[in-house]
């Protein structure tokens, strides 16, 4: 028998998936389908509908720089992870942020135009807000793998085979 729980994972799977096709991959009836996505969509289960693209893969002049930032930061009685969040999320520049456990407390990936965009986005922006007491950039570059999709190029690997 077929739950909502499988009608998420296969938008997650590929969300241009119809209605039409989440019923015939379930045991819903297209109008259960319409009413389950309904329902996850009010209930603010699901947020939102995107494409994954390789940027790699787009041949163009321009340059795409994204870059995950480790931010550590120090709270007060008054603030607490929440209101960074908040604070933080509010710029365009981030496409993701989650507080994490282990060495640092919040990642953070930032896109921008040029490498010296996203530096000056975190040295402006970013590492003036009070509370944060530490940032470490990573630039990305390159991805091989995003939201669960793999970007291969399909060549074949040119390396020589050396045997013993």
């Amino acid at each position: 028998m077929s739950s909502p729980r499988e009608i998420l994972d296969l938008l997650e799977e590929n969300a241009r998936y119809t209605t039409e096709d989440l019923a015939h991959m379930t045991e819903f009836t297209e109008d259960e389908v319409e009413t389950i996505v309904a329902e996850f969509e009010d209930a603010g289960v699901i947020t939102g509908y995107q494409a994954v693209v390789n940027w790699d893969a787009l041949e163009s002049d321009g340059e795409r720089v994204r870059a995950t930032v480790e931010l550590n930061v120090a709270l007060d009685r008054e603030t607490n992870y929440g209101d960074i969040a908040d604070r933080i999320a509010k710029f365009p520049e981030v496409t993701s942020l989650r507080l994490v456990s282990g060495d640092y407390d919040f990642d953070l990936t930032v896109e921008g135009d040029s490498m010296r965009e996203v530096s000056h986005f975190i040295s402006d922006k970013i590492a003036p807000i009070p509370e944060i007491t530490q940032t470490v950039t990573h630039y990305i570059m390159e991805s091989y793998k995003e939201q669960g999709m793999s970007f291969d190029d399909h060549d074949d690997d040119d390396r020589l085979s050396v045997s013993p």
